[in-house]
């Protein structure tokens, strides 16, 4: 990414050199992800204790890797991995609601919901911890520029052409919080159905899978082949496993508003900005108000949030 976006300015890299390529694109075959920096680079495996037998809190940890903006990356990086830290109780909960589903045990079902929910207020909170480490101006006008890939980019609008392996240029996304598997997890096990067809919220979480570790990958296939949980509510007609199932939703509500509210904070608020000489960004704004993975970010995520809304079911 440092290559290809230089110092952020017009000098843009359209030609990945042989020597980075090729051995990049190996690597990135062994470990089945795309060649090009992903969520699992930048937050899930980009982390260290500095004392080992410490506990992983922010005052703790710091990143392996860095970008140009000070401490920016580390405040971004690290509290996002810090947010699926608080919100991993969730994926563990998972077996016990599919066991729970195909014994019809409804008590264990409601805690193990209960248990999701919890996990899902405690992540909010630590999201919360991003207005305290990153500058919006720092990040968005230096180090989400080294987020971005080089799919809808106007700067590389046919691709990067990767020396030695393919010979005609590639598109691929930037690293996007849409590649984190924990949420579409959740999306699956409660049967949340986003919109769908051509360029729509389904589509792009779908291709965002393609950016996971494959053991995520593999999880979420297996998550779509399990006792529909949903479903499995609605035919019980009971009041407390209801709420218990609405509690999880809204807990998904919750982070994606508040997600919502981060991006207008990083991205919208900042691209309406006039440049200063120290920023880097020169981009048309309408380009600029776009999201590392390549979306329009409010677009997508308010319907996301509408969707998970509508999921929520009604009593009695």
């Amino acid at each position: 990414m440092a290559y290809v976006w230089n110092r952020g300015d017009d000098d843009v890299r359209k030609v990945l050199p042989r020597n980075i390529a090729v051995p990049y694109c190996e690597l990135s075959e062994k470990l089945g992800l795309p060649p090009i920096l992903s969520y699992a680079d930048c937050v899930l495996a980009n982390w260290k204790k500095k004392d080992p037998n410490g506990p992983m809190t922010y005052e703790n940890m710091d990143i392996l890797f860095s970008f140009p903006g000070g401490d920016c990356d580390k405040g971004f990086f690290l509290v996002s991995l810090l947010v699926e830290i608080a919100a991993s109780p969730a994926i563990k909960a998972i077996p016990t609601v599919s066991s729970a589903v195909e014994r019809q045990d409804l008590k264990a079902l409601e805690k193990a919901l209960h248990d999701i929910a919890t996990s899902l207020e405690k992540a909010k909170e630590i999201f919360k911890r991003m207005r305290d480490f990153v500058d919006p101006d720092t990040f968005f006008h230096v180090l989400r520029i080294y987020l971005s890939g080089w799919k809808c980019s106007s700067k590389l609008p046919e691709g990067l052409l990767y020396e030695g392996v393919w010979d005609t240029p590639k598109m691929f996304s930037g690293g996007s919080a849409g590649q984190s598997s924990i949420f579409q997890s959740l999306d699956v096990l409660l049967g949340i159905k986003h919109e769908a067809g051509k360029e729509s919220p389904a589509e792009f979480l779908q291709e965002m899978r393609e950016y996971m570790p494959p053991a995520h990958r593999n999880f979420l296939f297996f998550l779509e082949s399990a006792p529909p949980v949903r479903e499995f509510v609605i035919s019980r007609h009971n009041e407390d496993l209801t709420k218990a199932y609405n509690e999880c939703v809204n807990g998904l509500v919750s982070v994606r508003k508040f997600h919502l509210a981060i991006v207008d904070t990083y991205i919208m608020k900042p691209s309406k900005k006039k440049p200063t000489d120290g920023d880097k960004s020169e981009e048309p704004s309408n380009v600029e108000s776009r999201g590392t993975g390549g979306t329009n970010p409010m677009t997508f995520l308010r319907s996301v949030k509408d969707t998970t809304e509508k999921a929520l079911l009604s009593w009695p």
